[in-house]
């Protein structure tokens, strides 16, 4: 009984993902239903299909008026009625060379239509990141906090389990001390 509850909820909570993300265009999207809000910029990641590793690039926001710290533990992508953890840093360094290729081709993709969200109402630090580039200046991090206008931009690594064209997700994060506290955001892997 318990599988079937599982796919269930995995089942709802992508169809109620979808319907509450909003496209921005640019392969940016964003959503602010829960209390974190998040956007995902997935430009690169629809570039890359065929990595062995996605970038996304991430935006988180407290609607809370206290500290909300999401640990790497925290962050989850649902892909075709699956979870994936991110990997650990050490797995990462270690299998994927294609980071500082990654971080210079996502710097030259167009960025309108996130300066123009919601997201541009918080301020981020580059000081920390879960997968930080090699001589870049960002400092390894397990948790990233956010609060009140300070907000967390990092790189979310999934190892690709077969993206396609078209493929639909969500990543969804929460509070490493109250799950309660939560945020998501559905993809689609689409070049627009």
């Amino acid at each position: 009984m318990k599988p079937i509850r599982f796919v269930l909820a995995i089942t709802i909570v992508l169809g109620v993902a979808q319907a509450q993300t909003v496209d921005l265009g640019q392969n940016v999207f964003f959503n602010n239903e829960g209390q974190i809000v998040l956007c995902i910029d997935a430009a690169l990641a629809v570039r890359n299909l065929d990595s062995p590793y996605i970038m996304f690039m991430a935006f988180m926001g407290s609607k809370s008026q206290g500290t909300i710290s999401v640990h790497r533990d925290d962050v989850v992508m649902v892909y075709k009625g699956q979870e994936y953890q991110m990997p650990s840093i050490e797995e990462w360094r270690k299998e994927y060379r294609g980071a500082n290729h990654d971080f210079d081709i996502y710097q030259r993709l167009g960025k309108d239509t996130l300066a123009l969200s919601q997201m541009r109402f918080w301020r981020y630090p580059w000081d920390y990141d879960f997968f930080p580039v090699l001589g870049v200046g960002s400092l390894p991090a397990d948790q990233i906090s956010m609060s009140g206008t300070l907000g967390a931009r990092t790189k979310f690594y999934f190892r690709n389990p077969g993206f396609q064209k078209g493929d639909q997700l969500v990543i969804k994060v929460k509070d490493h001390k109250n799950p309660e506290i939560n945020g998501f955001c559905a993809v689609v892997l689409e070049l627009k």
